[in-house]
């Protein structure tokens, strides 16, 4: 089974892309399941549900929905397998953009949309710069100028990733990405693969619970502003 990472800033698209590329993987007789992470709610599993995806949920809570991620793939790609799918596409959102769900040795996507702003992609960090894939949606909005301008910025975060643009509504270039998906290499385990990128984690008084604002509340993993530092 091959397993794929799809991640991306919120509203990027990320669910339309999933759900027409399905569409054409179905047409070529692969099936597929999508495993859908996210914080507190989701209206997903209904619209995948309605495309005919066989797909899960799961809420992160008060956890950092990428760390909930990791700590979950592996009896997820175990599912799958259960499942008998040829193809396996997780969901997740990165929402602090410090974080990235993609995993060595396993194909990873990152959907961006051309309304987000051309400094965009220099903001979202590694779930773009270590991409295999970045998926550009919402070009039927823009100019074609401001397309190659955006493009152009993607390939300045990431040189090596193949770009591809989706069109979420009417489908277009989800074909191509269903062909790119199938030749992703298959994944049989996920037990001690590693991360591409240490996801931080500041273990501070607020992780834990804390609310009380105040330096005599703060403990931990704490970084202060320079406000005297030069900009």
């Amino acid at each position: 089974m091959r397993l794929v990472t799809f991640a991306g800033p919120p509203s990027s698209g990320k669910t339309a892309v999933i759900c027409k590329t399905a569409a054409s993987l179905h047409a070529a007789q692969v099936s597929l399941g999508v495993i859908k992470f996210d914080c507190l709610s989701s209206s997903d599993q209904a619209v995948y549900e309605r495309h005919g995806i066989i797909s899960r949920t799961g809420f992160s809570g008060n956890l950092c929905p990428d760390h909930y991620f990791v700590s979950n793939i592996e009896e997820c790609l175990a599912w799958g397998h259960q499942e008998g799918f040829d193809l396996l596409m997780s969901e997740s959102a990165g929402l602090c953009n410090r974080c990235a769900p993609h995993v060595k040795d396993v194909c990873a996507v990152c959907v961006v949309d051309n309304l987000s702003g051309v400094d965009t992609p220099r903001k979202i960090g590694p779930m773009l710069k270590m991409a295999d894939i970045v998926v550009i949606t919402k070009g039927d909005i823009v100019s074609q100028a401001e397309r190659e301008v955006f493009a152009h910025r993607v390939r300045q975060v990431n040189a090596g990733a193949t770009i591809i643009h989706v069109n979420g509504l009417t489908g277009q270039g989800a074909q191509e990405l269903g062909r790119l998906l199938q030749n992703a290499p298959p994944v049989d385990e996920l037990r001690g693969k590693l991360l591409r990128f240490s996801m931080p984690a500041a273990l501070c008084s607020y992780c834990l619970g804390q609310r009380r604002i105040g330096a005599d509340f703060q403990m931990g993993n704490v970084r202060k502003i320079d406000l005297n530092a030069k900009q």
